[in-house]
């Protein structure tokens, strides 16, 4: 029987580069991998026949060599005979998919690779969100905060068995944890469902804790903000996650961590960006016109005076150096920018109104350039407009 083209095996032009052939090579094992086909008695030989295309394509001059001759360059021991590449059947995957042959990576994926690692089991990672104001972010804070943490049962000790009640090997996987099976020229490996990949079974179990051997118990703990804190930092706290199931953990056992996830409020007087603050103040149309000062407050607490210039218009911004936030970090502080909001006078008394009005009557360009530059463009406008 005449041999498929290895190009149309893994599915690419002549002309594909390495990593296209990869991609192609992953895609097309994953697909027609035999433990996704049981009852498929071809599937067996497709994924050979596809590992042996990219054992020759992936090696430069096995690839050169089937450019020239095609499948006649590997016949009569040519470049290693007819099944180059199956035969490094473990080196492939181990390039594709990472890990150590047949016992990792690839194999993994379906459930195989290995039997019981032999490292520390490893408790959950918590998450804890966490609010703050924003002048805690400024000065940073201790704060004291409870979580629930699973810990081992102090009925059972983290065994799972009422206490007198023996804890027995599992049966079913001989105390390894995990079982094989076989499928084709596959030896797989997954986790014994008997013990749930322990190797041991608690005939008797714990009343407290189900025979899960741990509860979970709120535990307080006191955690430093940092000064200068951003809304969305993560602050993680070392061995302060769930404890490992006792049960079952082989090598020895490793607590999982605690993040801390920091949001910062709102503020109802300054906006945050970066290490700096902005803030709206009012300014009386007369302080506006005549100059003067003002005086707003700052993220510290403290008080700061604004001058200002005579003939400030709205939206006119002003810079505090080193009034703004905390550096993360630093002994540094952003800067503090107001921005001016010109207030017009409101419900103006019989005299006001008179003051206004004899102002007005007296204004000029000079006391409004702004004004008199809009309406000089506007007029230009509807001349351009009429011509």
């Amino acid at each position: 029987m005449a041999k498929r083209d290895y190009y149309d095996i893994l599915g690419v032009d002549k002309g594909a580069d390495a990593k296209t052939m990869k991609s192609a090579f992953r895609k097309a094992a994953m697909a027609c991998h035999p433990d996704r086909h049981p009852d498929d008695p071809q599937a067996e030989a497709r994924f050979k026949e596809l590992n042996e295309a990219y054992g020759v394509l992936s090696d430069d001059q096995k690839r050169a060599a089937y450019d020239r001759h095609g499948h006649s360059a590997f016949e009569q021991g040519g470049m290693g005979g007819g099944g180059a590449g199956f035969q490094d059947f473990n080196d492939i995957f181990s390039q594709i998919f990472g890990g150590g042959g047949a016992g990792g990576g690839f194999a993994d994926m379906f459930g195989g690779g290995g039997g019981r690692r032999n490292t520390a089991q490893r408790g959950s990672d918590l998450r804890y969100e966490m609010e703050i104001s924003l002048e805690d972010a400024f000065k940073g804070k201790d704060i004291d905060i409870t979580v629930p943490i699973a810990d081992d049962c102090d009925r059972c000790d983290g065994i799972g068995a009422e206490p007198g009640a023996s804890v027995e090997t599992c049966s079913t996987c001989g105390g390894a944890g995990r079982v094989r099976t076989q499928q084709g020229f596959f030896t797989m490996e997954r986790a014994c469902g008997t013990c749930g990949g322990q190797g041991e079974y608690v005939s008797n179990p714990c009343r407290q804790c189900d025979g899960q051997g741990q509860t979970r118990m709120q535990t307080d703990l006191d955690v430093s903000i940092p000064a200068g804190v951003e809304d969305g930092t993560r602050i993680r706290l070392t061995g302060q996650g769930d404890a490992a199931p006792k049960r079952g953990s082989g090598a020895g056992r490793q607590r999982g961590d605690l993040y801390i996830f920091v949001s910062v409020k709102p503020h109802n007087l300054f906006e945050r960006e970066g290490a700096n603050l902005f803030c709206r103040a009012p300014v009386p149309m007369t302080v506006a016109a005549l100059g003067g000062d003002i005086e707003i407050p700052t993220i510290d607490g403290g008080r700061a005076k604004i001058k200002i210039p005579e003939g400030s218009q709205h939206g006119k911004r002003m810079r505090l150096k080193a009034k703004g936030m905390s550096v993360l970090r630093s002994a540094q502080r952003g800067d503090m920018y107001v921005e001016l909001a010109v207030e017009t006078p409101a419900k103006l008394n019989k005299r006001q109104r008179e003051l206004l009005e004899e102002f007005a009557s007296e204004g000029g360009i000079e006391t409004s350039p702004e004004s008199q530059n809009f309406f000089d463009k506007a007029k230009n406008f509807w001349d351009n407009l009429v011509d």
